[in-house]
């Protein structure tokens, strides 16, 4: 291997647009095959028609919110796996439950790429500190090791003071696990006077990575980057030693939308939404899964010469429904709102408390001709049951950070 995992990395961005939309009627035909919950929910759609995204976006989104009871209703795996249970090489358990099955090709979750982006090599030792307890996160990471050609010392969490010694003893070049894990190791083993010091590259994931973070990590001589990556979809998006913060690089065996939350609409580009990925995974063919997680794409390639798109990384969660005066308002109530007002642009629902009274006001930018704000303020209301006021705002002026629901309440 060279500067790059594979050939896919540099690829001409058409020419994989090109074969990744190739892939999709064959993958929505498998799916409505062999995994009973799509041939429900795709019942009515040829696969030879899915060959874009403008067609895959008419295609419904499956959230992972709706997971658990989909599994509960057809267990283990809500009817969304392909493959007969016994075929599998492992069956993980999230907290939730949600069940989430691997297979036995090599590198399933695909964390090859991104070790490898992160300057692990074929021949090093890798300390993972994920955990190998019912959760897949220890296996991704160590299956992508392997797939390398790494030797990994399973971590996993707690035992602190024994993984310093381990790591004192056998020498790991780098690091996978949580950014504040790898602080807390870095400072038992000064405590103990133990040598962390072979440790010079980190793969991160599970938590925010911040600045402060990364200048610390910089100081002990550890270059460390982070990965987007999820149990149900395994790799999402990472970053590259060579791409200085900007961003995080997709996957090249995935087809990822950013939706506006509480919809299937794709939003325009640059704008917050919902990551929605659709995968190439046979064993478990997720179309058009909604993580919950909200991102934007960037513009322009990583300067490391990765070619793929990019995004921003982890931006907050999309699900924001709130509980105003006993009942729940949604995203999707919000969204319908705007589709039955054509002049609204762009709307965000705030929330606030005035003693023990919440407020709901609803924050519309308007294009011309504006339309009266007290005929939306009744659609407001039969659409949520509830009361509240629309204020009409500038174009522009609300801030493009994937909200949809403000809440801005407290309690103290």
């Amino acid at each position: 291997m060279g500067e790059y995992y594979d050939a896919l990395e540099t690829r001409d961005p058409e020419q994989r647009e090109r074969e990744l939309t190739a892939a999709l009627p064959l993958q929505i035909a498998h799916a409505k095959a062999n995994a009973p919950a799509f041939a429900r929910l795709l019942k009515n759609v040829d696969p030879a028609d899915v060959k874009d995204r403008r067609a895959l976006a008419d295609l419904p989104v499956t959230r992972k919110s709706e997971l658990s009871d989909l599994q509960h209703g057809d267990p283990p795996f809500g009817g969304l796996a392909a493959v007969p249970l016994g075929s599998l090489a492992r069956i993980f358990a999230s907290p939730g439950p949600i069940y989430e099955p691997e297979g036995h090709r090599r590198d399933y979750w695909r964390l090859a790429r991104a070790l490898f982006a992160a300057g692990f090599r074929a021949g090093e030792i890798v300390h993972n500190t994920f955990s190998y307890h019912l959760t897949p996160a220890g296996s991704m990471l160590e299956t992508g090791a392997h797939a390398i050609g790494c030797a990994v010392i399973p971590g996993g969490v707690g035992q602190t003071e024994q993984q310093v010694r381990a790591i004192a003893d056998l020498k790991p070049h780098g690091y996978t696990g949580t950014p504040s894990f790898l602080r807390i190791l870095l400072a038992k083993g000064k405590e103990l006077g133990a040598d962390t010091g072979s440790l010079r590259k980190a793969l991160l994931s599970g938590e925010a990575y911040t600045k402060p973070m990364r200048e610390e990590f910089a100081a002990e001589g550890i270059t460390a980057v982070q990965c987007y990556v999820t149990a149900d979809i395994g790799l999402i998006a990472y970053e590259s030693v060579g791409s200085g913060g900007e961003g995080m690089i997709l996957d090249e065996n995935l087809i990822v939308e950013i939706v506006r939350p509480g919809t299937n609409t794709p939003v325009p580009p640059g704008e917050v939404g919902e990551v929605v990925v659709t995968t190439l995974t046979p064993e478990y063919p997720m179309i058009r899964f909604g993580t919950g997680d909200l991102s934007a794409f960037l513009e322009g390639h990583s300067p490391c010469g990765r070619t793929n798109h990019r995004i921003k990384g982890w931006m907050g969660r999309a699900d924001q429904s709130a509980k105003i005066k006993g009942m729940f308002v949604h995203p999707p109530q919000i969204a319908e709102i705007v589709n039955r007002h054509k002049e609204i642009i762009r709307a965000r629902l705030v929330v606030t408390r005035d003693a023990v009274t919440d407020i709901m006001t609803l924050k519309v930018e308007m294009g011309e001709p504006a339309e009266n704000p007290a005929t939306i303020a009744q659609t407001l209301q039969s659409v949520t049951k509830l009361r509240g006021s629309v204020d009409v705002v500038p174009q522009g002026s609300l801030p493009n950070d994937g909200k949809v629901i403000d809440d801005r309440r407290t309690y103290e």
